[in-house]
């Protein structure tokens, strides 16, 4: 599909993960995920967060993949210093479990491979232990029921607020089947995926 998550470990436990999106379906997707995997694996235990995403979308850009692009999010995480940076994904979530409420993290940027030479930029926020952070791609968003009405963006940090106590799989597994009593029978028109951090 064209839906697509990634982590790095590096030498001094620093962790860097991307969620990403590419445009279209089937196997064009598919190729301009796999080139962005290996992209991820040459760049990713590189210092700055949106030189990377400019590199990957120069190199997407130079393969001439004929009108598709990725879209990411792309974070890392080190002594609970959260950074990230965007292009073209829907905002990322953050719970704070002091206030028990729901930032919403929004960085507009362009797709990567849509202009080689375009200037990403960062957000850099401190987590603290019972905090999480949601990603996702548009699917859940994007998702219709059997009356034509898309879910919505909102009804993600609704429950995200509802499940910031429980396990990363148990959040995801709450937001899938929220995804799933709303479409009922009629099949998604989208990839679905989630990525959730949580500081312990």
């Amino acid at each position: 599909g064209g839906d697509y998550y990634d982590f790095h470990v590096g030498a001094d436990g620093t962790l860097t993960a991307v969620i990403g999106d590419a445009t279209g379906h089937g196997l064009r997707a598919g190729s301009v995920v796999t080139a962005t995997k290996s992209l991820f694996n040459a760049f990713a235990g590189e210092a700055d967060i949106p030189q990377i995403l400019q590199q990957t979308s120069r190199a997407l850009k130079k393969m001439n993949l004929r009108g598709l692009f990725m879209a990411m999010t792309m974070f890392r995480l080190k002594d609970n210093h959260l950074t990230i940076a965007a292009a073209g994904m829907p905002s990322a979530l953050v719970y704070r479990a002091h206030s028990q409420t729901v930032e919403e993290i929004s960085i507009r940027a362009l797709p990567l491979g849509s202009i080689a030479n375009f200037t990403y930029r960062q957000m850099e926020l401190p987590l603290l232990p019972g905090d999480c952070v949601l990603l996702m791609s548009d699917g859940f968003p994007e998702m219709f029921n059997a009356e034509n009405e898309m879910l919505g963006f909102e009804k993600a940090g609704e429950l995200l607020a509802e499940t910031a106590a429980s396990t990363p799989q148990e959040i995801i597994n709450r937001l899938i089947r929220i995804s799933e009593d709303w479409a009922g029978m009629r099949p998604p028109d989208d990839d679905v995926t989630f990525v959730v951090l949580k500081i312990v």
